[in-house]
This record gives C-alpha cells, sequence and structure tokens, in this order.
C-alpha cells in the first residue's frame, strides 16, 4: 500500500494544536494553574478567540488533552525505562522506574505540577476518557512490578479487601491481574507515595535549602523501597 500523507492543511492544524498546548503550559509556569484561558493563549498567538475555539471548544477540553498528553509521555518514559531491564531483575525495574520518573518529573515540572499538583480551579473531568485511561495504566504498571515482589516477600498477612479501592480500579485490576490480592495493589499505591513524595517536594523547590545532593537522597530511598520488597 503507498503511504499516507497529510495534507498541507492538516499538518499546519496539527502545529497550532501544539503551539496551543505549548503555551497552555507555559501559562501555567508563569501564573498557575488559574492563568490558563483560551483567550489568553489567543493572544498570546495572536489569534481570536473564535479561532481558537475551532481547535478546543472550551478551556475543559485543553486541559483534559493536555493531562491525557503528559501522563502519555511520562508512562512511555517510565515503561522505556522498566523495558530496559531484564524481566528477571524486577528489583532493577523498580529502580529504573523511578529513576525516570524523577527525571521526567524535572525535566516536565509544568506537567508534573498538572497532573499531580495544583488543581485547575473549576475544571471538571470527563468520565473515562484517555487521561482516566492513562491514570489506570500508570497503576497498573507499577502494580505489576510490584505483584513480582510478592512471593519474595513471604506473602505479609492481607489487611485490604477489594473494597478498599474505587470500583473502576478493582475492575482494572481484575482484568490485568486475575487472582491478585488486594494487598498488592494497595502495596503498589504505596511505593507509588514513596517515589512520588521526594519527587514532589524537590519539583516544588522544598528541598532545595535542606539537602545539598536530591538525587543522592532518592537514590537512597529507591534501594531502601528495593530491599523493603525483598529484593
Amino acid at each position: 500500500m503507498g503511504e499516507v500523507r497529510t495534507s498541507r492543511r492538516e499538518r499546519l492544524r496539527a502545529e497550532t494544536a501544539r503551539e496551543i498546548k505549548t503555551i497552555a503550559l507555559e501559562l501555567m509556569a508563569k501564573g498557575g494553574p488559574d492563568a490558563i484561558s483560551l483567550r489568553a493563549i489567543a493572544r498570546e498567538m495572536g489569534m481570536t478567540a473564535g479561532a481558537i475555539y475551532g481547535y478546543y471548544p472550551t478551556r475543559d477540553d485543553l486541559i483534559t488533552t493536555l493531562i491525557s498528553d503528559v501522563y502519555t509521555s511520562l508512562l512511555d518514559t517510565v515503561e522505556r525505562a522498566r523495558d530496559a531491564v531484564p524481566a528477571d531483575d524486577p528489583g532493577g525495574r523498580i529502580l529504573a522506574w523511578g529513576r525516570a520518573l524523577r527525571r521526567w518529573s524535572l525535566d516536565n515540572p509544568e506537567g508534573f505540577r498538572l497532573v499531580y499538583g495544583d488543581p485547575v480551579p473549576g475544571y471538571r473531568p470527563p468520565d473515562g476518557g484517555a487521561a482516566a485511561d492513562a491514570g489506570l495504566r500508570a497503576c497498573a504498571g507499577l502494580t505489576g512490578l510490584v505483584a513480582a515482589a510478592w512471593p519474595s516477600m513471604g506473602a505479609p498477612p492481607d489487611e485490604f479487601t477489594w473494597a478498599d479501592f474505587g470500583p473502576e480500579l478493582v475492575r482494572h485490576m481484575h482484568e490485568e491481574f486475575p487472582g491478585l490480592p488486594p494487598a498488592v495493589l494497595a502495596l503498589s499505591l504505596r511505593t507509588w507515595g514513596r517515589m512520588h513524595g521526594l519527587i514532589s517536594l524537590e519539583v516544588y523547590g522544598h528541598l532545595g535549602p535542606q539537602v545539598t545532593d536530591v538525587e543522592k537522597l532518592y537514590e537512597s530511598e529507591l534501594r531502601h523501597l528495593v530491599r523493603s520488597l525483598g529484593w
């Protein structure tokens, strides 16, 4: 079959859509999440407000697209790092995931703040959709790594039931990991919390005055985490 070529008009539209998203994140970096507005973006780009509505009918549509894009970029990064380590080295795969998570977050602080930090005032996320799917994908990826550690932990007492978690997450876990104990999901969420906590403090500038080598501190936390999982 011949190569499918996009038209010049389609390429220009895609480029404009990317520019809109880039400027939205720049506005957020300067003025916080409340600074994201279609009219402000239109002014920055020299467009009319009516023209920009042809790309994103509402600000919430733009925010949802941004969250989905940011999540996808993050997950592609951490999964690529994980998959570069052999499957028979689960501890190494968790270290790779955690290191890639921190590096991506420092390289993309506005994206990190958008999905993990400052709520956008008035934003109402849609039910389901790509952004929600990305969140489930992130949880499943880390749960798979933690599930590999479960046998080596001597199967600690299961203090959780599936009723402790949201129904959509439970449904997704049952599909991805049939027979998974709910305690494994709880452990994966705690694992994510340990990674996320120091990264969040660093992204928001709260560790600079106290720590001269944040990377060393984070690496120590990752290695302690891996040892606590029995590796």
